[in-house]
């Protein structure tokens, strides 16, 4: 590609509106153009980009046995409505009528509309295993698109669906997939963990986030340095704290006038807030929930609604507090209030003598002990990990990471293929439900998460499997005609030979072409100017290094394509 004739226009300003790191360079770079809030048209180097993320994941579906197919965007509601999700899924599903009035939505997911295709024509255990996926946009209608391609309203997804007649070959297609899995994210450059997770939305049990380690992630991870344990904070299993026992005191009201936080409450006591009870209460479709956590602790929202096993969950309001308990916000307390659903995480009935609300304006409870003085509806795990918490495999203390979610692997079992009558023969002749898994990467956002994880103050730093060009030839001087003239010579030998090149062309000075090259991010940059003409030397530098080197002008190839292979 000659520079001059590539549709590339950058910037020289960072636009006001990109927040992270990912879409600034992008916007910059001329590989993205805004076209409404989450929308975005993906110019020619974005869109190389992408190609060669989806090549690397085709080839390693393919390897394990998957067909790819293509599935409509455009999905009829009656698929939806036979699993429920038609009316639960929430306001992200972009929903739109036909001049017939009849419903459908723009797909966000299709679970309903694989296991629907499947059920149709698969009827034998003798078809099974089956493993389908396609690559399509999906789309969602974020409330607040933002970060890009990060959190869009429109992106490109790979979504692969197995059927399997058992667990058994359930957990060996899951296994597949996360190989493959593995195998994609080396090839594209990343360094990244498998963490469990949780199954949200899509649903199931059994469940692996890609995350890819970066300052900028929206997701906390958490890992122990010692053993292989790591998972997202949302699924973070921990156990049940012991605190040093101690002699039972009397149960006392005490004076604690403005102190509605856990931090007012312990500088007036003169305690620590693991002496402390944090009461939550919330709003759920299965009515108020209140949730007990050590005062140095956090609920874990995603745990306390899986425990539930409701839709929606947020915090109550001070109406619903008073209404519903009699209580006073930032006094609240589990002595004596009347509620059917109070959860206490196991490490508070582990607590001796503490302090909690008294359900009273300016009052606290001191010398509470849970097994004494109240009795909670479920004692389970509903905390928050935090770093240096020990592991829950070997004990050691964890460390916290930030991470950027780029593909997860779930066990879907039956859900849907109950609830859509998916069944198949078994070898006795007797219907049984094909047990499902979901396996999905995010495609353009494996574009945005490679730039946050490879940048510098001066652009984008492609590894080299997946960047636009691998090589840019850049003339010192587009007025010379022997620079020219070797320049374009390198650039012809270097696509003959398999790598791909561009050629900056361009009558502009060495400058401007230097820092374009830096800002989009090429591996390496080979530089023609006197030194070449006189000496017989090319000069490329390498991108993510900044270092050096000097090859003979006529034998240059295999040093480059070994360069490349080490980046």
């Amino acid at each position: 590609m000659l520079v001059s004739q590539l549709y590339a226009p950058t910037l020289r300003e960072t636009p006001a509106e990109a927040e992270v790191v990912s879409h600034q360079l992008m916007l910059r770079s001329g590989m993205i153009r805004k076209a409404a809030g989450g929308v975005y048209t993906y110019m020619p180097l974005a869109l190389r980009v992408l190609r060669k993320i989806e090549n690397i994941v085709r080839q390693e579906m393919d390897a394990k046995g998957s067909q790819e197919l293509l599935m409509p965007i455009i999905q009829p509601a009656e698929m939806w409505q036979e699993t429920g999700r038609w009316d639960v899924y929430g306001d992200e599903m972009f929903r739109l009528k036909d001049r017939h009035n009849r419903n459908f939505c723009l797909g966000p997911t299709h679970e309903e509309m694989i296991t629907t295709l499947v059920r149709s024509d698969v009827r034998s255990y003798r078809q099974l295993p089956l493993k389908l996926y396609q690559i399509q946009n999906k789309y969602r209608d974020e409330r607040r698109p933002r970060f890009g391609l990060m959190r869009g309203r429109e992106f490109i997804m790979k979504d692969l669906y197995s059927f399997d007649k058992d667990e058994d070959g359930l957990a060996k297609s899951y296994d597949q997939m996360y190989e493959a899995y593995t195998a994609i994210f080396n090839r594209c450059g990343l360094t990244f963990r498998a963490v469990e997770a949780d199954g949200g939305a899509i649903g199931g049990s059994g469940t692996h986030e890609f995350m890819v380690i970066a300052d900028s992630g929206e997701a906390a991870i958490v890992y122990c340095p010692s053993c292989e344990y790591a998972a997202n904070v949302e699924k973070a299993e921990l156990k049940c704290i012991l605190m040093p026992e101690e002699e039972l005191k009397a149960l006392t009201i005490v004076e604690t006038p403005g102190t509605k936080s856990i931090d007012a409450v312990t500088t007036l006591l003169g305690i620590t807030a693991d002496k402390t009870i944090k009461t939550l209460v919330y709003n759920t479709d299965k009515g108020v929930v209140v949730a007990l956590v050590r005062g140095d602790h956090e609920v874990n929202e995603i745990k306390l609604q899986n425990l539930v096993d409701c839709l929606t969950i947020e915090l109550a309001d001070e109406k619903t507090i008073v209404e519903t308990l009699g209580s006073t916000p930032g006094f609240i307390g589990p002595i004596g209030i009347k509620i059917p659903m109070l959860i206490a995480d196991s490490t508070v009935m582990n607590q001796y003598n503490a302090v909690c609300g008294a359900n009273t304006l300016d009052k606290h409870y001191c010398n509470v002990n849970a097994k004494r003085d109240f009795s909670p509806t479920i004692i389970a795990d509903i905390r928050l990990i935090q770093e240096n918490d020990p592991c829950p495999h070997c004990g050691l203390l964890v460390k916290t990471a930030r991470g950027i979610e780029v593909g997860q692997v779930f066990k879907l079992h039956t859900k849907y293929s109950k609830a859509l009558k998916a069944t198949y023969l078994d070898v006795n002749g007797r219907e049984q439900p094909m047990v499902m898994g979901c396996y999905g990467i995010g495609v353009s956002r494996t574009m945005a998460a490679t730039i946050e994880q490879n940048n510098d103050e001066y652009g984008i730093i492609w590894p080299a499997a997946i960047a636009p060009y691998q090589v840019v030839v850049v003339p010192i001087s587009a007025k010379d005609e022997a620079q020219m003239s070797l320049s374009d010579s390198i650039y012809k030998a270097l696509n003959a030979s398999g790598i791909e090149a561009a050629f900056d062309d361009r009558n502009e000075r060495p400058g401007v072409k230097f820092k374009d090259a830096d800002l989009i991010g090429y591996p390496l940059k080979v530089t023609v100017g006197p030194k070449t003409i006189n000496e017989n030397l090319i000069e490329v530098k390498v991108r993510r290094t900044g270092e050096v080197l000097y090859f003979d002008v006529n034998n240059y190839l295999e040093d480059i394509k070994s360069l490349l292979a080490r980046l």
